[in-house]
C-alpha cells in the first residue's frame, strides 16, 4: 500500500497535469474561434471588394434594361432550376424501381454472384467490356476494382469514361469490378464479404492464368476491403492500390478533420446499433451519406444548389448524373455496421492486428507481400492523408522493419482535390490514375522500401504529358503529416472503452425493447421518410404542384433571355451568395471548434487518469527482421547472371535521388530481355529483387566487392559490362552514379583465374543458381 504522502503527491501531480491540459484545450479553443471569425471577415471583405470592382454607374435607360434582362433571366433560371430538381426526383424513382443497378459508364456482364456461395454475400464480380477501338492486350494483367459500400451504391470507379476503369481499359488491361446489391443477405457478416471478394480474385486468376496476379484497386471503403483480401489471400493478390482509403481512423489534424471526433461525441458504436434496430436489423446507408454532407454545410445547403441555379444552362446534365449516384442509398446488416464501427471507426484495430474475422483469427496485414500504392489528398476532409498513411508506421515501426518484411509501399499525395474528386475527377484520372497504371508495370521490380511519388507535367510543342517520379523516404518521416507527434490520438483509446460500456448497456437494456417494437415490415416506411430520400420523391412527378413545371421549362428553353454577366444586379447576386457561403462556413468553424473542445475536454481528461496505451504498435517484428537480413547477407556470393545484373542496378540506382517511371521504361527497352527478369514469373523476379536489395542494404561495399563472384566467366562479365555501358550512354546518370561506373568496370574487367572457378562452385556457393 502506498504511503499517504506518496498517494497525495501522486494525486497532486495528476491534478496539475489535468489543469495544464485543460488550459491548453482552452487556448486552442480560443484560437479556433478567432480563426473562424477571421475567416468569415476575410470572405466577406473579398466579396465586397469584388462587388465594388464590378460596380459601375448606369443611365436610367441602362438601368431599366439591366433590370428587365436580369429579372427575366432570374425567373427563367428559377423555372429551369425547379425542373432540374423534378428530373432528379424522377431519376431517383426510376433508379429505385429498376433495383438500383450499378451506375457504370461501360457495358458489363456478371461473372460470379456471391449470393449463391456457401457463405453468401450480396456481392458480385462483373467483367467490363473492352471498347472496340482498344481491345484487351493479351500480355496485360487484369484489374479488379472494388467500389466503396459506404452508403452509396457501386459505380464510382467507372462513373465516367475518364475514370479508373477507363484508364485501365485504354492501357489494354482486362477490367473487372466488384459490385454489390441494395439488400444484404440475411446473416451476412464482413468476414463473408471478405471471403467472397477473395473468391472473386481466384476466379479472375483462373480466367487469366498467364498474365500475373490481378491488380486490386480499392476506393475509400473499398481500399480497406482490398487490404483484407491481401491479408486473407497473400499468395493470390497482385499490387494493391488504395485511393482515399481510411486505415488509421484516429489520425488527423486538429481544426481540419472533425469527423474523427464523431465516435466520441456520440458515445461510441451504440447509435449505429440503434439505427440498425430502427431499420428492422438493417442499417440505412443514408445515415452515412448524411454524415458526409454535414461536413460541409455550406456546399450541402447552399453552394451545390446555387451553382446549379447560377449555371442552369450548362450544369444540369453533370448535376443530374452525379445526383443519380449520390442518391442511391444501400443497406448493411446490423452485424456488418457493428463490426465496422467497433473495429475500425472507434476501435482502430486493423493495423494493430486486433480486427478478427473469426474468433481468435485476426487479419494479419504483415502477411501481405504485394506492393501497395496509397493515393490521398490534402484537400480530403473525409479520408485525410494521416488516415491513409499512418497505419504504415503502426504496422512497421521502422524503415528497416518494412524492408526486412520485403514490403514495397508507394505514397502519392494530391495537393487539393476533395474526397470524391479522387475517384470521379477527369483530370485526376488522366494525370494520377494513368501514372499509377504505368507504375504497376514497374513496382514489383522496386527494392523494398517506402517511396513518395510525384507526378510531373511536361509540355512539348503544346502537348501535355506526365511522368511519375519516385523518391525513397523513411517510415519515420510519416510523423510530419500530423501535429503533436500523434499524441492527440491518445484520448481515442478512452473513446473505445466508453464505447464498449455504452454498447453493452444498450444491448442489455434498449435493444430488446426496440427489436420488439419495430417490425421488419415497417422499416421500409421509416427509410422512405428519411430526409435525404424525402427531398427526392417529394420533388418529382409524384408532387402534383410540379406537374406544369416541365412544360413551362420547355417554353423557357425556347425563349431564353440571359442576363448581363457583368451587370450590377448580377454582381449583387454574387455578393449575396458569397455572404451566405461565408455565413455557413462561419457556422461550420464554430461548430467544429466546439466539438473538438468538448471531445478533448472529456476524453483528454479521461485519458490522463487512465492507463491507456499510446496509439500504434510496439516495435515488434525486429527479431524476424534481423533473421531475414542475416539470411540474405549469407547469400552474398550466391546467384548467377540475373542476380549480378540486378545487384549492379540496385548499387547504381541507390546513389540517385529519384527514380522515374519513364527511365524504367527506357531501361526495359534497352536491356530488359538481356537481364533475365522479364523472362521469370513475377513472384520469382520480385524475390530476386528483394534479396539483392537486402544484401545491398546490409553492406553496400561488401555487396559490390562480391559482385564478380556471381559472374565467374569472361563471357558473363562481358555481357554485364555491355549492359552497364549501354545504360551509361543512353541514360542521364547523376554524378554519384556516374562515379560508380569505373569501379564496376574495374571489378568486371578481367576474368578470374580458371583454377578458382571449380573451387568456388563447390565450396563457396553450393546452393547458388548459375546462369545457363
Amino acid at each position: 500500500m502506498a504511503r499517504p504522502d506518496t498517494a497525495e503527491a501522486g494525486t497532486g501531480v495528476e491534478a496539475l497535469a489535468a489543469l495544464s491540459f485543460q488550459t491548453r484545450i482552452a487556448q486552442v479553443y480560443q484560437r479556433r474561434l478567432a480563426a473562424a471569425i477571421e475567416g468569415y471577415s476575410a470572405a466577406t471583405d473579398a466579396a465586397n471588394r469584388a462587388w465594388i470592382v464590378t460596380a459601375r454607374p448606369l443611365t436610367p435607360i441602362e438601368a431599366l434594361g439591366e433590370a428587365v434582362s436580369y429579372w427575366t433571366d432570374f425567373t427563367q433560371r428559377s423555372l429551369l432550376f425547379w425542373d432540374t430538381l423534378r428530373q432528379r426526383g424522377n431519376d431517383w424513382l426510376a433508379h429505385e424501381a429498376a433495383g438500383k443497378p450499378p451506375l457504370i459508364a461501360f457495358d458489363y456482364e456478371i461473372v460470379t454472384d456471391a449470393r449463391g456461395f456457401e457463405r453468401p454475400a450480396n456481392y458480385a464480380l462483373v467483367h467490363i467490356a473492352a471498347p472496340l477501338d482498344r481491345p484487351t492486350d493479351p500480355d496485360k494483367r487484369p484489374y479488379v476494382i472494388i467500389d466503396p459500400r459506404a452508403g452509396h451504391g457501386p459505380g464510382i470507379g467507372g462513373f465516367k469514361v475518364d475514370s479508373e476503369v477507363g484508364v485501365a481499359l485504354r492501357a489494354g488491361h482486362p477490367v473487372y469490378m466488384v459490385i454489390f446489391f441494395p439488400e444484404p443477405v440475411p446473416g451476412q457478416t464482413l468476414a463473408d464479404v471478405a471471403w467472397a471478394e477473395a473468391e472473386f480474385l481466384r476466379v479472375v486468376r483462373e480466367r487469366h492464368p498467364t498474365r500475373g496476379k490481378p491488380v486490386i484497386v480499392g476506393n475509400c471503403q473499398g481500399g480497406w476491403a482490398a487490404i483484407l483480401i491481401g491479408a486473407l489471400e497473400p499468395q493470390g493478390a497482385g499490387p494493391i492500390v488504395m485511393n482515399g482509403a481510411p486505415m488509421s481512423y484516429w489520425a488527423g489534424n486538429d481544426a481540419e478533420n472533425p469527423m474523427r471526433y464523431a465516435g466520441g461525441l456520440l458515445g461510441g458504436s451504440w447509435p449505429a446499433l440503434l439505427a440498425s434496430d430502427l431499420g428492422g436489423g438493417r442499417f440505412d446507408g443514408a445515415y452515412l451519406v448524411e454524415n458526409f454532407e454535414l461536413l460541409n454545410p455550406a456546399n450541402t445547403y447552399f453552394g451545390k444548389t446555387y451553382n446549379l441555379f447560377a449555371k442552369i444552362d450548362t450544369e444540369a446534365p453533370r448535376y443530374l448524373a452525379f445526383e443519380r449516384w449520390w442518391g442511391g442509398y444501400f443497406l448493411m446488416n446490423r452485424e456488418e455496421i457493428g463490426w465496422i464501427v467497433d473495429n475500425l471507426f472507434v476501435g482502430n484495430r486493423l493495423a494493430s492486428g486486433r480486427a478478427e474475422w473469426a474468433p481468435g483469427k485476426a487479419f494479419d496485414l504483415r502477411a501481405i507481400r504485394s506492393p501497395i500504392i496509397l493515393f490521398a489528398s490534402l484537400g480530403d476532409n473525409i479520408t485525410p492523408p494521416q488516415q491513409a498513411f499512418n497505419w504504415v508506421a503502426d504496422l512497421y515501426p521502422t524503415t528497416e522493419d518494412l524492408k526486412a518484411n520485403g514490403q514495397v509501399i508507394v505514397g502519392l499525395m494530391h495537393e487539393s482535390v476533395g474526397h470524391l474528386g479522387i475517384f470521379v475527377s477527369g483530370s485526376v484520372a488522366r494525370r494520377e490514375h494513368s501514372q499509377i497504371v504505368d507504375l504497376l508495370d514497374y513496382i514489383e521490380h522496386l527494392p523494398p522500401g517506402l517511396y513518395g511519388m510525384k507526378v510531373e507535367e511536361q509540355r512539348v510543342d503544346g502537348a501535355v504529358s506526365y511522368d511519375a517520379v519516385l523518391r525513397e523516404v523513411r517510415v519515420e518521416d510519416l510523423q510530419k503529416l500530423q501535429r503533436y507527434s500523434r499524441k492527440d490520438e491518445v484520448p481515442f483509446a478512452a473513446v473505445e472503452r466508453v464505447s464498449r460500456l455504452n454498447a453493452a448497456a444498450y444491448e442489455s437494456c434498449v435493444h430488446p425493447v426496440i427489436e420488439a417494437l419495430v417490425r421488419p415490415e415497417t422499416a421500409p416506411l421509416l427509410r422512405a421518410l428519411h430526409p435525404l430520400r424525402a427531398r427526392r420523391w417529394a420533388l418529382s412527378d409524384l408532387n402534383p404542384f410540379l406537374a406544369p413545371v416541365g412544360a413551362w421549362a420547355e417554353l423557357v428553353r425556347a425563349h431564353r433571355v440571359r442576363r448581363d454577366e457583368a451587370g450590377p444586379l448580377t454582381a449583387i447576386e454574387h455578393r449575396v451568395a458569397a455572404g451566405i457561403m461565408a455565413g455557413w462556413d462561419l457556422y461550420r468553424g464554430l461548430r467544429d471548434a466546439v466539438a473538438e473542445n468538448l471531445f478533448y475536454a472529456v476524453y483528454g481528461t479521461m485519458s490522463l487518469t487512465s492507463s491507456a496505451a499510446s496509439p500504434g504498435l510496439p516495435a515488434t517484428g525486429s527479431g524476424r527482421a534481423e533473421a531475414t537480413l542475416d539470411g540474405d547477407a549469407g547469400r552474398i556470393d550466391e546467384g548467377g547472371f540475373t542476380e549480378a545484373a540486378v545487384r549492379a542496378g540496385i548499387l547504381v540506382s541507390r546513389l540517385g535521388r529519384q527514380r522515374r517511371v519513364s527511365t524504367f521504361k527506357r531501361i526495359r527497352a534497352l536491356v530488359g530481355r538481356d537481364v533475365g527478369l522479364l523472362a521469370m514469373p513475377i513472384e520469382e523476379a520480385a524475390r530476386v529483387v528483394r534479396q539483392q536489395a537486402s544484401i545491398v542494404e546490409q553492406d553496400p561495399d561488401q555487396a559490390l566487392a562480391a559482385l564478380p563472384n556471381l559472374v565467374p566467366s569472361a563471357d558473363e562479365r562481358s555481357r554485364l559490362l555491355d549492359i552497364l555501358r549501354r545504360l551509361k550512354s543512353h541514360l542521364e546518370l547523376e554524378p554519384a552514379q556516374r562515379a560508380l561506373m569505373p569501379r564496376l568496370e574495374e571489378l568486371l574487367g578481367s576474368a578470374p583465374e580458371p583454377e578458382l572457378a571449380p573451387e568456388r562452385d563447390h565450396a563457396s556457393a553450393p546452393a547458388g543458381r548459375k546462369a545457363s
